[in-house]
């Protein structure tokens, strides 16, 4: 045989092993007898656009509906070339997030502490080391936290009162950039104990690399997949997630931060002190005179990436909440209107003083907050892995070990057998007795079971101090550029809207 028919025989048989491969990858759920989602594209699987011209979240919405309509309590497609199970069963949604959690505590995220410090943070963990850390850091965020707390971000909150007195005249205002400047402040003071200036200064550094952690394009997107999919190949390649320079900054900023403190002894009601007690004596001590120095809770490295998730997950899920919000609220006034009485009262019956009880026990604020978190949850699908092989109760159908399952948020939410009518924003939805009208597991914007979000107060604290400022003085309005529709940004990790939010503000 001549050597060019060596070579084309060779290239021939290789196409066709690689087309049995990817093949295989995508008939995974036909195989074992599991409705699958049809048409996978052959490099893309179900997931073709995501963080180019697709949101994730459009995506799961989709396929969450294709098999509702089949009457399927779960189906499985591809990402890439990943088989992934989508459950749609509220029922089982609490099987695997709390009855058999044992075998599903982890989020099947990669992290690499070794390459990438900071992707080894609370979020990304697993297994024991997750559990250890999650014990010592449930302390830091308890409601008496919070109240203690709550002065440092009423502070940040009148800063932005002042802005907006400065700025509210414009014909339309942006609103997600300037709640984004807002709560990467409040972050930053309570986080770090470091004034950022943002609402000052929008083009800050906190504000730039914070932006920059959440970016995903299709390099990200693909890495983040594969090394989710092949933890221990990734590993051994030293692949990162974070940013390099985006590691640099926050390391940075987290060394002076504590080599400062622990100099200079110095002692704040923020997150910073919380965790230089943990990292210090290994737990919290409220009379512990000094915070003094050492690693025997947790190591410097382990505290910033604490520090780096809290900062991340707290500056752009609460601001793009608050921005959704007022979205709503300036196309629905009516509820508006209702909801800056009933702040408007709740502060008038306390004396007129804004305090941590009175901002937490405004019923309606809740139902509104907990409305716009229904059509706009910031992470709109949670997924989870099987820590071993997992029978699904029921039936034989088999989760192997490592295997990615995705419960779509967003979708569940906006499920009109759960939500009638679900694009309609009504916060009577979340009366207490519409609550115990549905399953309390169509309702998950921050997750549930023992992997609930940690810093749901702090996030719910940040969201009201925030509306209540800005609706006390300012009336919202669609503006000319105020869509419709919300457009979700592909490019985003978080829910957030495509080309921000333009209101019209006056004065009240």
């Amino acid at each position: 045989m001549e050597p060019v028919s060596i070579v084309i025989t060779g290239f021939i048989c290789l196409v066709a092993v690689v087309y049995w491969f990817v093949n295989s990858k995508h008939n995974y759920w036909r195989d074992r007898g599991v409705a699958y989602a049809p048409d996978p594209n052959f490099f893309y699987g179900h997931v073709k656009g995501q963080g180019q011209t697709i949101h994730g979240a459009t995506i799961n919405q989709k396929m969450y509906q294709h098999f509702k309509q089949r009457g399927e309590p779960y189906g499985g497609m591809s990402i890439f070339l990943m088989p992934s199970l989508v459950v749609v069963d509220p029922e089982l949604v609490k099987t695997i997030l709390v009855k058999d959690f044992n075998v599903f505590h982890d989020r099947g995220v990669f992290h690499n502490a070794k390459d990438d410090p900071l992707s080894a943070n609370l979020f990304n963990m697993e297994g024991n080391p997750w559990r250890l850390l999650r014990q010592k850091l449930t302390p830091t965020f308890t409601s008496g936290r919070m109240k203690q707390m709550f002065g440092t971000i009423w502070d940040v909150a009148r800063e932005l009162e002042q802005y907006m007195e400065e700025n509210h005249r414009q014909p339309e205002v942006e609103m997600k950039d300037i709640l984004g400047r807002f709560t990467t402040d409040v972050i930053g003071t309570c986080a770090f104990g470091i004034e950022c200036n943002t609402l000052k200064a929008p083009d800050s550094e906190f504000r730039k690399y914070g932006l920059k952690a959440l970016e995903l394009d299709l390099v990200t997107l693909t890495k983040f997949i594969f090394a989710s999919s092949y933890p221990n190949v990734a590993k051994k390649l030293g692949m990162r997630i974070v940013f390099r320079d985006v590691e640099e900054f926050f390391m940075n900023i987290v060394r002076e931060t504590v080599n400062y403190r622990e100099t200079n002894n110095i002692q704040r009601n923020d997150f910073m002190n919380l965790l230089l007690q943990i990292k210090n004596m290994g737990k919290l001590d409220d009379t512990a005179a000094n915070v003094g120095k050492g690693e025997i809770g947790m190591t410097q490295t382990e505290l910033a990436a604490q520090v780096f998730i809290f900062f991340l997950a707290g500056f752009e899920t609460s601001s793009t909440t608050q921005s959704f919000c007022l979205y709503e609220l300036a196309k629905n006034p009516d509820i508006q209107e209702r909801l800056r009485e009933e702040i408007n009262s709740a502060i008038d019956a306390n004396g007129g003083e804004v305090t941590y009880d009175t901002v937490m026990n405004i019923q309606y604020l809740d139902q509104v907050i907990n409305e716009t978190l229904r059509k706009y949850p910031p992470v709109d699908t949670l997924t989870r892995k099987p820590a071993r092989d997992y029978v699904i109760p029921g039936t034989k159908h088999v989760l192997p070990e490592g295997m990615i399952v995705q419960i779509p948020v967003y979708a569940i939410q906006r499920d009109p057998d759960h939500y009638p009518d679900p694009d309609r924003f009504d916060p009577d939805r979340f009366l207490p007795e519409e609550v115990k009208k549905r399953h309390p597991y169509v309702f998950l914007p921050f997750g549930e079971g023992p992997r609930i979000c940690i810093g749901l107060r702090f996030g719910v604290m940040q969201t009201k101090v925030g509306l209540i400022t800005l609706l006390r003085k300012f009336r919202f309005s669609p503006s000319a550029r105020t869509p419709d529709q919300v457009e979700f940004d592909p490019r985003s990790f978080t829910l957030s809207p495509t080309g921000g939010n333009y209101l019209k503000v006056e004065k009240v």
